[in-house]
């Protein structure tokens, strides 16, 4: 169990019982709970079995249940490892090639199926569905909501950051897992509310009925309104060697590291900039995994500037117009090839660069589940859907969209509950915005008081507050939040939580740059609550002396810091401040973050908002870059049924324009992912041979969502 957390700045260890499992014969031991995937990690073990066709290793990717890539055998049964959990004294075996089936005469009996009749079925009990169960619970509605998970949450409860968003509609300010907590709990206690964990959504019938695998019962629910809150699943990327393992999506990594508590890497590299890819990068840190580095293909990281900040500044550089060339190693990734691109994507050559890392974590945006609402659509039952799986979006979008899709369901259904005001709507739109405006501020002192002024070109101006303090006789103390956060994005925490109302948005919404103007009582509570850990207190005890205190933020504590260490203090953009000693340290015990304390200069200390943690040598490139050989013959688009690139260009280039024809010519689509991952990047080769979508025949997706035991669709005990 070497690679179980043993500290974590955020989560709970918690004690859990202990239970035996065999691993091809031999015995290890496990946490009561645990997915099979998490406890053959927690020993080091990745590979967990080979395909038939070519003997490829394989391992987890998406711990979701989405993929087929981390099946093994247990207890003589094929199953999924990331979505069964272990036993006492389960006998677990590599699924290497096809496993023995047994041999039986038997004739199955077809048992009746149970139909249940509800007013509304949710599909998916993450922020949108929970949000949208409370509202029908408060309007009596009677609602069956279903998620196939153990916990309720999705994936709030993978997330150790505080959110962004609005304090009243989201809970901004709050980790994602506390907020998943306060959901769950709600719909937990409700009355109308009848809650089915570990159970999945297989199709949606034309006689409008949905199949439901409810633990290991098969059963019909006949909804009058379907309300899809799925979620999404995450894009996969075509690239050399992304057949290895330790590729894993973002997800799956945050499933590991903060549902599991299992260190998953040692050394990781990220692909892509949005804000699962930078989240993921900053919860890796939070894990004590050194992040070597992270790629986004466009000239900036589409995630909110905050993120991307926080990384630079602790020392994970950040490579943007680059992606990744290729996985390397011969069954687990060995390290990885970036390569810088031109405007229209195509590498630059000659500007290769090869890392050393163990796992490379894929972060390039997610696709809707939208399948459920198709399938209701065609099947003439009314259906809904909010959250991810109506429009990618923030948690924080998700959350307040599912409690007006609640309400006007319930209205639908006979509840009196009047018109929905148009600023819920307007609010709506705004939690979803992409990042506005960088912009940047100077600092003014008038009547006493500080007072930030936007100047709109991104930058700090520290000087001006210097220039400012030598004109400005000082009686007392003085003591400001410098506030780092340049971005116009949906946040409004640090101005809702100061006591003195010094810290403002200009604007009708949250959509502003928050500034400062007033009287700050050096409390910190702005310091501590910021979910972009962008807020620094700066403290002039006068102007006898050229030195100010400086309290920055700090959540990876696990990565010691003590008193009297003396630390490369950064700014903004990870430039350095020079070496600075700690001389305080103080920890909120509500929001978990510490506020460390330095005296520096005034001009250096008005820049300051961290300290690097991670060593530059983490990050160094290797001495010759590691180039591929026959990219498209190495890149896979069926990772199941091992089909390439260079056999989908060739079907292309004989005409084929049918995907069901190339299932029949490869068995691409044909996996046990059920075309999850290859439908995607089949359309994209499409495209890169300049043939539009609109001119091929889509792939023709049948039942089921998963893969379903014969005994549970029989009802065989």
């Amino acid at each position: 169990m070497s690679n179980r957390l043993k500290e974590h700045p955020i989560l709970d260890i918690l004690d859990r019982e202990k239970i035996s499992f065999y691993w091809n014969k031999n015995k290890f031991t496990a946490y009561q709970g645990d997915m099979i995937s998490s406890a053959l990690i927690s020993e080091d073990i990745y590979i967990f079995g080979h395909l038939e066709k070519d003997h490829k290793a394989q391992g987890i990717f998406c711990a979701n249940g989405q993929c087929a890539k981390c099946m093994v055998i247990a207890n003589g049964v094929p199953v999924k490892a990331c979505m069964t959990a272990v036993t006492e004294n389960m006998i677990i075996e590599s699924a290497d090639g096809l496993p023995e089936l047994p041999v039986t005469d038997e004739v199955f009996d077809f048992k009746p199926i149970k139909t249940i009749k509800t007013d509304v079925l949710i599909i998916g009990g993450g922020p949108s569905g929970l949000s949208a169960a409370i509202e029908l619970n408060k309007n009596k509605i009677d609602t069956i909501l279903i998620d196939d998970k153990n916990d309720l949450g999705g994936k709030l409860v993978l997330q150790t950051h505080k959110f962004f968003g609005s304090v009243e509609d989201s809970y901004a300010g709050t980790r994602g897992i506390d907020i998943g907590k306060k959901l769950s709990d709600s719909v937990l206690d409700s009355k109308y509310i009848n809650i089915w964990t570990n159970s999945t959504a297989l199709y949606v019938f034309k006689d409008k009925k949905v199949g439901i695998l409810k633990e290991k019962n098969y059963i019909l629910v006949e909804p009058k309104i379907i309300l899809n809150a799925a979620g999404a699943r995450e894009k996969f990327l075509r690239f050399s060697g992304n057949d290895l393992v330790g590729i894993y999506g973002a997800g799956a990594f945050q499933t590991l590291v903060n549902r599991d508590l299992i260190k998953s890497s040692k050394r990781l590299f990220i692909v892509g900039g949005g804000n699962v890819g930078l989240i993921a990068g900053y919860h890796a840190l939070q894990a004590g995994i050194e992040v070597v580095g992270l790629v986004e293909a466009m000239p900036s990281c589409g995630g909110y500037k905050v993120h991307a900040d926080k990384l630079k500044r602790l020392g994970v550089p950040i490579y943007t117009s680059h992606s990744i060339l290729s996985a390397n190693g011969k069954d687990q990734v060995e390290s990885i090839t970036i390569v810088k691109i031109d405007e229209k994507f195509k590498p630059i050559q000659n500007t290769e660069k090869s890392f050393s890392c163990d796992t490379i974590l894929i972060a390039v945006g997610l696709d809707s589940l939208s399948e459920f609402t198709r399938e209701a659509e065609t099947s003439g039952i009314k259906v809904y859907a909010t959250g991810d799986a109506l429009e990618i979006a923030e948690a924080s979008s998700a959350m307040f969209n599912g409690k007006i899709m609640g309400l006007l369901i319930s209205k639908e259904l006979g509840a009196d509950i009047g018109d929905i005001p148009e600023e819920w709507y307007q609010k709506a739109d705004i939690l979803k915005s992409h990042p506005g405006r960088v912009l940047g501020y100077s600092m003014k002192m008038e009547n006493g008081k500080w007072r930030m002024e936007n100047v709109g070109d991104g930058l700090i101006r520290p000087e001006s507050v210097a220039a400012e303090l030598t004109s400005v006789p000082i009686s007392k103390k003085m003591i400001f939040p410098v506030i780092h956060c340049l971005q116009e994005i949906p946040c409004n925490p640090c101005t809702t939580i100061c006591p003195t109302n010094s810290i403002i948005i200009k604007t009708d919404s949250i959509m502003g740059q928050p500034v400062y103007e007033g009287s700050c009582i050096g409390c910190g509570k702005c310091l501590y609550i910021c979910p972009g850990l962008a807020i620094s207190l700066v403290e002039i005890p006068s102007l006898d002396i050229d030195e100010a205190i400086v309290s920055l933020p700090y959540e990876i504590f696990n990565h010691k810091i003590s008193i009297g260490d003396e630390l490369e203090i950064v700014d903004i953009n990870g430039d350095s401040l020079g070496v600075s000693k700690v001389f305080d340290i103080k920890t909120n015990p509500q929001t978990k973050t510490q506020m460390i304390k330095f005296k520096m200069p005034i001009d250096k200390a008005l820049k300051a908002i961290s300290f690097v943690i991670q060593k530059e040598e983490v990050s160094k490139p290797l001495p010759k870059p590691i180039l591929p050989e026959n990219i498209d013959n190495n890149t896979m688009i069926c990772l199941c049924e091992r089909v390439s690139v260079e056999t989908v260009k060739a079907l292309i280039k004989k005409g084929i324009r049918d995907i069901n024809q190339m299932k029949a010519l490869t068995r691409m689509c044909m996996g046990p992912c059920g075309a999850k991952n290859c439908d995607i990047l089949l359309k994209q080769v499409f495209r890169q041979e300049g043939i539009s979508i609109d001119n091929i025949t889509e792939n023709t997706r049948r039942p089921l969502f998963i893969e379903v035991p014969l005994d549970y669709i029989t009802g065989k005990d």
